[in-house]
């Protein structure tokens, strides 16, 4: 199963922090799902979690099969945030598990991460991308690098990253649509704590040194 709808969610959390934000926020954000995951304490955070209905509704309709339909309506925005001009943006989006009716398996990361890069397309060029696996602690990452300009303006380019895996609870991914290296660098030192255990930067030096199994 793809999650391809993911991109579509990620895309649209921008509008939605852009138009709500809040000051300065606490810079350790819990999930339900038993993880946290930290950012500096400048970047805009939206005030809620967006439901985005809209965008859930539309890609219903061109779900492909009924466990699809069932991810669209199961999937949460946890964190979205951002920071500078041009903005920068980090999503967190996660999938519980008790309302999708099934627990995932790291052998089922790729193709979960794997659709919200194949969704970007629609909106970005993207170009040398890079594949990566690691692990934090217990828990096994999924994690890809590419660069990304939009369609039809050229000159806006970004780093796009997505770091996902697999809960007790649930599944979730980090992403982030980086416009300069500080704002990647931040990304990846945000400190995560997984299922109870010792907080550690999301993406190690190393993530990049090990392929993923194809």
């Amino acid at each position: 199963m793809r999650f391809t709808y993911f991109t579509a969610l990620f895309l649209a959390a921008g509008a939605a922090v852009t138009a709500q934000t809040s000051a300065p926020a606490a810079q350790a954000h819990r999930s339900d799902l038993g993880f946290s995951y930290s950012i500096p304490s400048d970047w805009n955070v939206a005030d809620e979690h967006p439901t985005l209905p809209a965008v859930k509704e539309q890609q219903s309709q061109a779900a492909s099969s009924e466990e699809e339909k069932k991810g669209i309506q199961c999937v949460q925005l946890e964190l979205t945030a951002k920071h500078g001009t041009p903005a920068s943006m980090i999503v967190v989006m996660q999938l519980p598990f008790s309302c999708f009716g099934q627990k995932m398996t790291d052998q089922e990361l790729p193709g979960f991460a794997q659709g919200a890069s194949e969704g970007l397309k629609q909106n970005f060029d993207l170009t040398e991308p890079v594949y990566g696996s690691y692990t934090l602690g217990t828990h096994s990452l999924w994690i890809e690098r590419t660069k990304g300009a939009v369609i039809g303006h050229p000159e806006a380019r970004y780093t796009v990253e997505i770091a996902c895996s697999v809960l007790r609870l649930g599944a979730v991914c980090w992403m982030t649509m980086a416009a300069d290296d500080a704002s990647l660098q931040t990304f990846e030192h945000g400190k995560v704590r997984l299922d109870g255990e010792p907080p550690v930067a999301l993406v190690p030096a190393s993530a990049f040194d090990r392929k993923p199994p194809a």
